[in-house]
């Protein structure tokens, strides 16, 4: 369904994208931030799938500032070099990044943001930084306990796995506690839960997690 593209960023930077779009008339724009795998074969089918729902779905290439191209799967070397590479990228610029992103499904009209593991700390960040978001939804983001005082400027529904280590559930209603205007489910699975393609995977949280997505969606972008 979708296909490869650039983005400029406002630095000048040139990135990748995947880009998915509706059968019909878009109800707006979704931007899906990848976990530290790239954006591979999972993301891919994630923007599909909200492109199906009838949205313009941008997956920017998070991580071509340091390797492009970067796609894996997740066995253990392969975690630790999706780890290695995260490192090393610089918040500052990864905004600029999905700026460009917001941008491009901006076209479409109002834009919501889903992003998971990796991808969950960078949309509860956007939430607070960057112009032009409806709303957004993180997935298990290890490193947002770590951004605790960010103010999001728009609606934002938090999904969480009471198994999980990264963040805690005690990290994350500490967060939660934090930001009082904020929506959050917690789930009956660990880290991961969404990606059918890891053994963390747990069907009943990734469908339930998405409905919720979906109607947080439908209210706030279109």
């Amino acid at each position: 369904m979708g296909r490869m593209t650039e983005l400029t960023a406002s630095d000048g930077h040139r990135l990748a994208a995947y880009r998915a779009e509706p059968a019909g008339k878009p109800r707006g724009g979704i931007v899906v931030i990848q976990e530290i795998f790239g954006v591979n074969s999972h993301i891919r089918s994630v923007a599909d799938g909200y492109a199906g729902d009838g949205y313009l779905v941008i997956a920017p290439a998070m991580f071509d500032r340091v390797q492009r191209g970067y796609e894996t799967g997740y066995d253990p070397p392969e975690i630790e070099a999706g780890r290695a590479l995260m490192q090393k990228l610089d918040w500052d610029k990864a905004i600029l990044d999905v700026g460009a992103a917001v941008e491009a499904a901006g076209s479409a009209g109002k834009v919501g943001m889903v992003g998971y593991c990796w991808g969950g700390t960078v949309t509860w960040v956007s939430a607070a930084r960057v112009a032009g978001l409806a709303c957004a939804a993180p997935h298990y983001g290890g490193g947002m306990p770590n951004f605790m005082n960010e103010k999001p400027k728009c609606p934002v529904l938090c999904h969480f796995g009471d198994k999980d280590t990264s963040p805690s559930p005690e990290q994350a209603r500490a967060l939660i506690a934090a930001h009082p205007g904020i929506g959050a489910h917690f789930y009956p699975s660990g880290h991961g839960f969404n990606c059918d393609q890891r053994a963390s995977y747990h069907a009943p949280s990734a469908k339930l997690a998405r409905s919720r997505t979906l109607e947080f969606f439908r209210n706030h972008v279109g």
